[in-house]
């Protein structure tokens, strides 16, 4: 029984230490008025490791907790609606997400929505 505790506590520390170690939004400023109306691949790389790559893959098709994106752009449509993969239809997928994915919108400043976007649409 007291082993259940300890396993269950260790848990509980490590879920608590992945959450405050999250990234908060970063805050706007003159940085993001630097970017290009088509966004940073680079940059994207960086957020997406950060805020994305827990459940989507980006170097495989495979389904993580997501769909792995690798292909997304020459695939041209989302495995879960087969819309249409675009600049727009990304965007906004990752803005307001869906009954599977949770929206983005408060959490990225729109320049990282954009950089985001620019990346996926290398993979």
């Amino acid at each position: 029984m007291r082993r259940n505790y300890l396993i269950l506590g260790i848990a509980i520390l490590a879920v608590a230490g992945a959450l405050v170690a999250q990234d908060p939004p970063a805050k706007t400023s003159t940085k993001a008025a630097s970017h290009g109306s088509s966004g940073s691949a680079a940059k994207g790389k960086e957020v997406f490791d950060k805020k994305c790559a827990l459940c989507h893959f980006a170097d495989s098709d495979q389904k993580k907790i997501g769909p792995g994106l690798k292909g997304i752009s020459k695939r041209g449509t989302f495995l879960v609606n087969g819309n249409k993969v675009t600049t727009e239809s990304l965007k906004a997928w990752i803005e307001n997400g869906d009954s599977q994915m949770p929206p983005f919108k408060d959490v990225l400043e729109p320049a990282q929505i954009k950089d985001v976007v620019a990346y996926v649409k290398t993979l």
